[in-house]
């Protein structure tokens, strides 16, 4: 069985806590978690992520910057990023997804969508 790295960059610990629930219902996740972008970023150049959650408002660098520099990381141009946020409006969903995002989930979160968004991504049947 495969093992698929997730990192949650997040930052606040009661969201954090609810995607690691929902995402430890699929077999052969090991999850990393991120305070912010800045620590999601040193938390992507020490291993290697198969997907990544973040959220968009967060201290020291948002979301929508940490989608950007992943991006323009050949190492991770690839890697599945979900972008998990209060933000509803179309033109903050257009502008994650033109950023290079490819998913974008608004709060409040269901679990389910979480898993379905995680399957999709992992090409987990």
């Amino acid at each position: 069985m495969s093992e698929y790295n997730v990192l949650i960059v997040e930052d606040s610990p009661t969201m954090r806590q609810l995607i690691s629930f929902a995402l430890k219902r699929l077999r052969g996740i090991r999850i990393v978690e991120a305070s912010d972008g800045v620590d999601g970023l040193k938390k992507l150049s020490a291993e290697k992520f198969d997907l990544i959650f973040t959220d968009i408002n967060m201290p020291i660098m948002d979301g929508l910057k940490l989608v950007s520099l992943v991006r323009n990381d050949a190492g991770y141009r690839e890697t599945p990023i979900v972008v998990i946020t209060t933000e509803g409006a179309q033109e903050d969903r257009e502008r994650a997804l033109a950023l290079g995002a490819n998913d974008y989930i608004t709060k409040p979160i269901q679990p389910t969508r979480i898993l379905d968004v995680a399957k999709a991504l992992l090409k987990i049947a």
